[in-house]
């Protein structure tokens, strides 16, 4: 699986582009027809109870998948977005079963 990550607004940080991989990676692990993930880390100055926002969108057969969460940690906002995409993968991996 290709990983592509984009810093919007925000400082590169190869602790995070790791935390994320892993967390991608595992996710690759369990659903093998993900292909790519593309994942943005935007900061807005607008939100002061949160702001950090993660958009994480994955390529796989049929149309793709995304999801978005803004917390006031990237950490946090990984980890929604991961739990997003899981449940999204789920439902994807039930209608391939059933053809």
């Amino acid at each position: 699986m290709t990983v592509n990550f984009q810093y919007v607004n925000t400082d590169v940080s190869e602790t995070l582009s790791a935390i994320t991989e892993e967390k991608l990676e595992k996710l690759a692990d369990k659903f093998e027809f993900i292909i790519a993930a593309q994942v943005y880390f935007k900061h807005d100055n607008k939100d002061h109870n949160a702001g950090k926002i993660c958009n994480i969108e994955l390529s796989l057969p049929g149309p793709r998948i995304f999801a978005k969460s803004n917390k006031h940690n990237y950490e946090l906002a990984v980890s929604e977005t991961i739990s997003d995409l899981t449940r999204q993968l789920k439902k994807r991996k039930e209608t391939y079963k059933t053809h």
